[in-house]
């Protein structure tokens, strides 16, 4: 489904689904309580990077950089399976594309499979569930966009929120990616902040006419940042491309004399006869040195903190 426009803004309509977000928070309190009385402690320190905004923060770019730095396994619930990803997921075939082992599927089970594995004893980095207290974490980043902020600042459905705003406040460090315009006025002053860079790769010529399209979270975010585009479509959060969809986009920049293009993580859904006809661009992302050095630190320290 594509991300509800109202999730940004304090619509009428927001302010009429705010009763069903009150309801959804105390079932949500209720099952967090409930599930967080069997919650399993890992032999190995578990890093578990997520957030409160639902969808669309860029929070798997930031797991790719602490992976490939730290060489830690990640564990990931793998949303929307499909054959073209191998059944793993566009994110988890995004991650093993860069030479990260992946564990797909029930979070726990996957980490205690890791821990099973006397020999080794690194952390283990866990890809969203902060939500999730099933598994203790020994260190929660909250990740935020800076252009998006809070959104309209309401829970679902109401707003992008899966918890109030304010529980910010248990992150163990926040990490901020940045823009040009940020939308975030305040954040705790007990936790430490870091930030986050992301520069986008393109793979056509500088002046090339381009027909972009998208099926993330927030696609415009995608398409201000490229150049020259000349028409863009947007489809749903982990869309999965038809081969009408394909003809389509494909007939459209025929007629714009354009070249295709889409994020990688579009690209990996594709069906793999028209991967080559089409281009994604590369997002590099780069943190912010001082909070590898408070990683170090904290993974070094005797004493865990579990949240």
């Amino acid at each position: 489904m594509k991300t509800p426009w109202w999730f940004l803004h304090k619509t009428l309509l927001a302010f009429l689904l705010l009763p069903v977000s009150w309801v959804y928070y105390v079932l949500s309190c209720m099952v967090y309580g409930w599930r967080k009385m069997f919650a399993y402690k890992s032999r190995r320190k578990i890093i578990c990077v997520g957030g409160l905004f639902a969808g669309g923060v860029g929070k798997t770019p930031i797991v790719r950089v602490i992976a490939n730095r730290l060489d830690t396994p990640v564990v990931m619930r793998g949303y929307k399976r499909s054959a073209k990803t191998g059944n793993i997921g566009d994110e988890a075939t995004m991650l093993m594309n860069d030479g990260i082992a992946v564990h797909v599927g029930h979070r726990k089970s996957n980490i205690m499979l890791l821990n099973r594995q006397k020999n080794e004893n690194g952390p283990i980095l866990m890809d969203d569930g902060l939500q999730n207290p099933s598994i203790k974490k020994d260190i929660s980043i909250f990740v935020i966009d800076a252009g998006l902020g809070f959104g309209n600042g309401f829970l679902l459905p109401a707003g992008p929120l899966r918890e109030p705003k304010k529980h910010i406040r248990r992150a163990d460090a926040i990490i901020i990616i940045k823009r040009e315009k940020s939308k975030i006025k305040k954040l705790p002053e007990n936790v430490p902040v870091f930030y986050a860079t992301n520069k986008n790769v393109m793979p056509n010529g500088r002046y090339d006419r381009i027909v972009a399209f998208a099926g993330i979270g927030y696609p415009k975010k995608f398409f201000r940042a490229l150049p020259n585009v000349v028409a863009r479509r947007a489809f749903g959060d982990h869309y999965q491309y038809t081969e009408k969809d394909i003809q389509n986009l494909m007939n459209l920049a025929k007629r714009k004399n354009a070249k295709l293009v889409t994020t990688e993580k579009d690209w990996v859904r594709l069906p793999e006869n028209v991967r080559d006809k089409i281009k994604y661009v590369r997002l590099e992302t780069n943190i912010d040195e001082k909070f590898f050095d408070w990683l170090r630190e904290k993974l070094n320290a005797d004493d865990k903190k579990v949240c």
